[in-house]
């Protein structure tokens, strides 16, 4: 007749994960509250199965508990959960302050913030859900157990039509942002197409006159060949009548097949040796070079050498002969002084 609340609120139900910690503790009283409606509610159906009179003289006292009980618990879970308004049977969820919040988040966003405002929405739709959850927990403690649930169900579709209104407007509004970043992607793709289209053309202009230019060549090397044909005709016929005759003087000379191949063999080792030798005189003749061009520096280096040193000792002779002339210098006028001192003496 009467059905008592669970005494397990599912956590599965609370999409909001990070309140889920804070409600644990927060709920307990709750909880016990609910379970002591539970008990009321039991002994008033006893009562009114006894009697009528019975029932009517104990139901203010146990409507007094009740209400007390489902006031203390809606007052503990608003209390305890900051994030979230839990609505009960005597504090419904407005919707105009739904809308309100509503308008609040989608102003604080940016006007281009798509992702901004679709994580607004989605925890408003994440609050919506929860709150509803928590009321429906809650009407389990209330007399009108259907009542409160169809008005709880009622204020979050309520509520969830007004976040269905904004997430289609703002699917909208993001539909024509990305139709207009389109639009204006494609305008200066064709403005660039317009700006290289001179430079396209003239490109263009160019690689086909290369074509036909290659395809020119290519028919004048067609008529070449063509017309060289008969002589490279000519030529192969040529070679084959000396390798013929080559046959037969090879036959007539009692040359058997096996000897002309042991000959023509042995020429090319002979020819194989002398283009080693020549190699070999070649890098010799190449090492000479080397060597005779580091000696050409090397004498070169040398004749500097002599010719800085020279230079040098030349140098220091023509100090060593100004220091003497100097310092002979200094003596005559050493003598000089000295001679004009012994005539003043003589004078006095």
């Amino acid at each position: 007749m009467f059905r008592c609340p669970s005494t397990t609120l599912p956590i599965s139900r609370f999409p909001l994960a990070s309140l889920t910690a804070t409600l644990t503790d927060s709920l307990s009283a709750s909880f016990r509250a609910a379970l002591v409606t539970c008990a009321m509610v039991c002994v008033a159906a006893a009562t009114f199965a006894v009697g009528a009179p019975a029932f009517a003289q104990d139901q203010p006292a146990v409507a007094g508990v009740a209400a007390s009980a489902g006031a203390t618990a809606s007052e503990t879970a608003t209390a305890t959960a900051p994030g979230a308004q839990m609505h009960t049977d005597d504090s419904p969820l407005n919707a105009s302050d739904a809308k309100t919040t509503s308008a609040a988040s989608t102003t604080a966003a940016p006007g281009n913030d798509f992702n901004a405002r679709q994580d607004v929405l989605n925890r408003r739709s994440e609050v919506n859900n929860y709150n509803y959850a928590v009321a429906q927990h809650d009407c389990y403690s209330k007399f009108f157990v259907n009542h409160c649930l169809d008005k709880a169900r009622d204020q979050s579709r309520t509520v969830q039509a007004d976040i269905r209104k904004e997430q289609l407007a703002l699917n909208d509004e993001e539909r024509t942002a990305h139709a207009q970043q389109r639009d204006e992607q494609a305008a200066i793709q064709r403005a660039q197409d317009e700006a290289n289209a001179p430079q396209r053309a003239a490109n263009e202009a160019n690689n086909k006159q290369a074509f036909e230019d290659k395809q020119r060549q290519h028919q004048l090397d067609q008529a070449q060949r063509a017309a060289e044909a008969p002589q490279r005709a000519a030529n192969e016929q040529s070679y084959q009548q000396k390798v013929q005759q080559h046959a037969l003087d090879q036959a007539q000379r009692g040359i058997s097949a096996p000897q002309a191949a042991a000959n023509q063999q042995a020429y090319d080792q002979k020819q194989a040796n002398f283009q080693t030798q020549l190699e070999q005189a070649r890098q010799q003749g190449a090492q000479k070079a080397q060597e005779r061009v580091e000696k050409q520096q090397s004498f070169e280096n040398k004749q500097q050498t002599a010719a800085q040193h020279k230079q040098d000792v030349e140098a220091r002779q023509k100090q060593a002969a100004e220091k003497a002339q100097q310092k002979q210098q200094e003596q005559l006028q050493e003598q000089q002084q000295l001679e004009q001192q012994q005539q003043q003496q003589k004078q006095q």
